[in-house]
């Protein structure tokens, strides 16, 4: 991770990370590591999002933050050389969290109040699973599910996005008022690619003898 923040720094591209869990300690590494925009899946409820939200700030004397202080020691404050860094360390974190689930959509409103998130974003395919529509990310509910939180967010005057890899889906949510669409992922644009690739050159057929099958191998 590191390693990828280091190579983007010297490009205007912000990356964001996704942890693999709202895990205080993880979320108190990867920000003292230099990241600054965090992208925290399945949130399903106000009380999990507040208790990110205090591993994302420092203590302020009421409750307030979790997060270790060793600005000195960190990446995060370039070590020591961001003047003022604790007092505004607030200012430069962005927190998204995922609406991923019934219990998320049903508790969206009250995710959305929560000082300190900034924005959500809704996964379809967990969402789907969730309400018992497994691989149904276009069944009506979903859907209905989906502009629910773009438009709770949106009266939150917060951005929501969400994942939308169908280009009808997309427009759907774009026009819906999302702020930021995921329409594609590194590794079904490659296999999309290829499976064009050969149907191009072999499945209509080019009239000239085809080549040998490779073995399979065990």
């Amino acid at each position: 991770m590191l390693a990828q923040l280091h190579a983007m720094s010297a490009y205007p591209a912000t990356p964001v990370v996704r942890p693999p869990y709202g895990d205080t300690v993880a979320i108190k590494q990867y920000l003292d590591l230099g990241v600054q925009n965090l992208l925290i899946p399945m949130v399903d409820s106000a009380e999990q999002a507040t208790e990110i939200v205090r591993a994302v700030r420092y203590p302020d004397g009421a409750g307030g933050g979790v997060r270790g202080v060793g600005s000195a020691l960190a990446r995060s404050a370039r070590w020591n050389r961001v003047e003022g860094y604790l007092g505004r360390a607030n200012e430069t974190i962005s927190l998204t969290v995922q609406i991923e689930s019934a219990a998320a959509v049903a508790d969206v409103e009250r995710i959305l109040a929560v000082d300190g998130v900034d924005a959500v974003f809704v996964g379809p395919a967990d969402l789907a699973a969730s309400m018992g529509f497994l691989g149904q990310q276009n069944h009506p509910k979903v859907v209905e599910a989906v502009l629910h939180t773009i438009a709770a967010a949106r009266a939150a005057g917060k951005p929501a996005g969400v994942n939308a890899f169908v280009a009808a889906d997309a427009d759907r949510y774009i026009e819906a008022g999302a702020s930021f669409i995921a329409v594609g992922a590194d590794v079904a644009i490659l296999a999309r690619q290829t499976e064009a690739l050969v149907e191009r050159f072999r499945g209509a057929g080019s009239g000239s003898a085809a080549a040998p099958a490779p073995r399979a191998s065990y």
